[in-house]
């Protein structure tokens, strides 16, 4: 999908945590690969054996070329209201030796009772790509119940290439940034279809997309190979060794789920509690995460026109569903023959932006149904800049609230191992203050397989079309950028994580980017997995709702095991 200020394709995907505004508990990201987002943590072969390349001891810490790494010892320093540090970790674990590193900043809410502390729980807000100290700087701890907040120190961190990871990812080159700080625009931009179908419509998507790979190469091409989910998995297990914790207690949402699984299949033995929350499947290849995404979404747009009298009385855009699904369709249309005007910006709302929107507010009903109504009736006026913003994921900020990133990489390490990225990289000064754009791109192509012959993608247009629609199209199209960069070696699969205790998923059953089909299957592939169903639309469960937070809380605090058919 496009974002009406850029010039490449961008795709979206979100990741839901509970923040200290919980009308504001989603986390929007106008980003590429959405539909692929949910890293895929996987082996090669028929069978979906997950290698281990190159192959670990059981214990890693016992390495003598990761001992080092493993005894580091946090020297947590006041960052505001909470405490920060930083985590150094090998850049490349076949090669931990090398001198290279990345430098990942931590922070942590002091648990409110030291007396009744039992260790600390680590928390990853999904993404890939969003910044774990900005959930920590941002309160999330003040929307953890009682019992969570009196018995753990509530710690995050930004994975290795996103945020104040030292070094960063950033998919910005020289030329690109110098458009960024005002220079004009191209007035005559074509805004992209929906639905390529044509030999010139499918070669300028092709191009837009090895455009925007071509960047990615140019500005972080040595990190790219690095940026993985099992790679950050084994970053978790360091990071657990230097909090002091035996065994990892742990809630992923959305993406953070990838993160979580690939942990528990290369340390089931080390996992205390964990919480898996929107589940992604990850026995699921590209396509087939693509379609069950997309028509997600499709759904949910449905249930907004069905639901939306009641959910927002007057300020629905229609009196009936017919009427909302019109009006809909109309923008469409009318978006895809001429962006709509606006403000403050080079680029007017186009039709892939306008789908964005749709999809990107359908992820918290309950604080995102009103401002969409209000932005499909300015944009039926002509206006495109409310529905510019939703696309865009952006949220207003309270007056002097955090953003994460004062202090987030300030502490170092303390007998930890320097960093030595100097040694023959200069370190960019050039990355974004929020490079979860070109952290979704990396992890997103590295993680999933993808094919590299476009003929793939086209071959998978039409199938999309007639299971979502617009949303299936716009899906197959973001999905082209994986074609030209780095791929890993894993390969759909199912879960084998032997020996690790039972893991509880949480399952939206309107989940539009993360389907409740998914979390059903993620729980049957852990051997003793539970599954909690909420049955609401919107992503994610856990910060939404009260009985889902009860059920997460006593499994965390007590390890109370959850009924199969529990449904909040």
């Amino acid at each position: 999908m496009i974002l009406p200020w850029t010039d490449h394709p961008r795709e979206y995907f979100v990741i839901t945590a509970p923040t200290r505004r919980r009308q504001a508990l989603v986390l929007a990201l106008a980003v590429l690969g959405a539909t692929s987002l949910a890293a895929c943590t996987a082996g090669t072969g028929s069978d979906g054996d997950r290698p281990r390349t190159p192959a670990a001891p059981a214990d890693p810490a016992s390495r003598p070329d990761l001992r080092r790494f493993y005894g580091q010892k946090l020297d947590w320093r006041p960052c505001g209201d909470h405490r920060c540090a930083s985590l150094t970790v090998p850049r490349d674990y076949s090669r931990p030796g090398n001198g290279k590193t990345f430098v990942l900043p931590v922070a942590k809410a002091v648990t409110a009772t030291p007396g009744k502390r039992v260790g600390s729980l680590v928390l990853n807000p999904g993404g890939p790509g969003e910044r774990g100290v900005r959930l920590i700087q941002d309160g999330v701890a003040d929307d953890l119940g009682r019992g969570v907040r009196e018995r753990f120190d509530i710690v995050s961190f930004d994975p290795r290439g996103v945020g104040g990871s030292k070094p960063a990812l950033t998919c910005t080159t020289a030329d690109r940034a110098q458009l960024a700080e005002g220079e004009e625009a191209p007035s005559d931009a074509a805004a992209a279809p929906l639905h390529p179908r044509t030999a010139s419509e499918r070669a300028d998507a092709l191009a837009s997309a090895r455009a925007t790979a071509a960047d990615c190469r140019a500005a972080s091409g040595p990190l790219l190979p690095h940026v993985g989910t099992d790679d950050a998995a084994r970053d978790l297990d360091v990071l657990r060794a230097a909090l002091g914790e035996r065994r990892l207690t742990y809630v992923g949402w959305s993406y953070g789920t990838s993160l979580g699984t690939s942990y528990a299949e290369q340390f089931p033995r080390r996992v205390r509690a964990m919480v898996l929350d929107g589940a992604v499947d990850p026995s699921l290849d590209w396509r087939q995460r693509m379609l069950s995404q997309s028509t997600g979404f499709r759904k949910a747009v449905e249930e907004y026109a069905v639901t939306c009298a009641d959910a927002v009385g007057d300020a629905c855009p229609g009196a009936t569903p017919e009427e909302i699904r019109a009006l809909i369709d109309r923008l469409i249309e009318r978006t895809a023959r001429e962006p709509l005007p606006v403000d403050d910006a080079p680029y007017g709302l186009d039709a892939p932006a306008l789908v964005s929107a749709l999809s990107l507010s359908m992820y918290t009903p309950e604080a995102q149904w009103k401002a969409l109504s209000e932005a499909l009736v300015a944009a039926d006026g002509g206006d495109g800049t409310k529905l510019a913003a939703l696309a865009s994921g952006e949220e207003e900020q309270p007056d002097g609230e955090a953003d994460g990133s004062e202090g987030s990489g300030e502490a170092d390490a303390s007998e930890g191992p320097a960093d030595d990225t100097s040694r023959d990289e200069a370190p960019r000064d050039d990355v974004p203050e929020d490079n979860s754009e070109a952290a979704l791109i990396a992890v997103n192509c590295l993680d999933v397989p993808h094919p590299r012959d476009a003929q793939a993608y086209w071959d998978a247009l039409s199938p999309a079309d007639k299971a979502a629609g617009v949303y299936g199209t716009t899906g197959v199209t973001s999905e082209l950028v994986c074609k030209d960069l780095p791929a890993g070696p894993q390969r759909p699969h199912r879960v084998k994580a032997a020996g690790v205790p039972p893991v509880l998923v949480v399952g939206t059953a309107g989940d539009p980017a993360t389907p409740y089909g998914e979390a059903v299957s993620l729980a049957r592939q852990f051997p003793g997995g539970m599954l909690l169903t909420y049955d609401a639309p919107g992503h994610t469960g856990y910060g939404r709702s009260t009985c889902v937070d009860r059920k997460v809380e006593e499994y965390l605090v007590s390890l109370t095991k959850v009924r199969p058919g529990t449904t909040c």
